[in-house]
């Protein structure tokens, strides 16, 4: 008798345990995420994207978006605040458009769509690699894998799972020189590099100012990299205001069923 008692008394100390776990957990995951909330939300947020419009650099194989009033279309008159009580704006334009997303499809037969990365993959460590001082030298300069061994030396290896930005501050000629800022060739990564990246490092996407990947249009680097299941950020902005190490990266994006690209907004939370 007595042991069916302690039997008894074991089994419903074992239920109140996971009952209480099953209130604690709960709150002390809430408590958590508040936490962690209230620390981003005190962290300086930096903007990574260019504002777009139809006088935007692009690619001169896609060309100009087209953007106008949206309007009836029994009527063909657009719809007015004063008239409807609401405006919308009607846009034409390719994917790869502003700073954007390039998914594994673009360059890849069967390849992820940009609504198929996962929500995981948009928040992500960001390691900003700074090639202004190469540049200075060769204005066309291709980050090389001597330069990011140089860049690890001094502040370490790039993490798993990264994200990984080349900084070349010819995102400053987006708006004041859009001529210049499509030129070709220009400083951007090298095939190596790229290589390096994926198959030692691990990093989970690219991104970089330019409106490709390689510094001419030959598109290998582009080619490996999203062929590789890795997506791509193009034409970034702001990275001199990023550090090297120690941001993180939010990248979003419409989620276009088989969609082969779209712009993006993306932004850094700086340490």
């Amino acid at each position: 008798m007595c042991h069916s008692r302690l039997s008894m008394r074991r089994i419903a100390s074992g239920l109140f345990a996971i009952a209480l776990a099953a209130i604690v957990s709960p709150v002390l995951a809430q408590t958590q995420l508040e936490r962690a909330y209230r620390i981003i939300a005190g962290k300086q947020f930096v903007d990574l994207t260019h504002s777009f419009s139809p006088d935007t650099p692009v690619w001169s194989g896609f060309g100009q978006a087209k953007m106008r009033a949206s309007a009836d279309p029994q009527t063909g008159a657009p719809y007015t605040i004063a008239k409807d009580g609401f405006r919308a704006t009607f846009y034409e334009m390719v994917g790869q458009y502003g700073t954007h997303v390039d998914p594994p499809a673009h360059f890849a037969e069967g390849g992820v769509t940009i609504d198929r990365i996962p929500l995981k993959e948009m928040i992500l460590p960001l390691v900003v690699f700074d090639a202004t001082p190469l540049i200075a030298k060769d204005p066309n300069h291709a980050f090389s894998p001597d330069d990011l061994r140089a860049w690890e030396r001094t502040h370490g290896r790039v993490r798993k799972g990264a994200f990984a930005a080349l900084r070349t501050d010819i995102s400053k000629d987006w708006d004041s020189n859009p001529e210049r800022f499509k030129r070709s060739p220009f400083p951007a990564w090298s095939l190596a590099t790229i290589k390096l990246l994926a198959e030692q490092r691990g990093v989970i996407a690219i991104g970089h100012e330019s409106l490709d990947t390689d510094i001419t249009e030959k598109m290998e680097s582009e080619t490996y990299i999203l062929q590789k299941g890795r997506y791509q950020i193009e034409a970034m902005t702001n990275l001199d205001k990023v550090p090297a190490t120690g941001a993180l990266i939010v990248v979003t994006w419409p989620k276009v069923k088989d969609g082969l690209g779209f712009p993006a907004r993306a932004f850094a939370i700086l340490p």
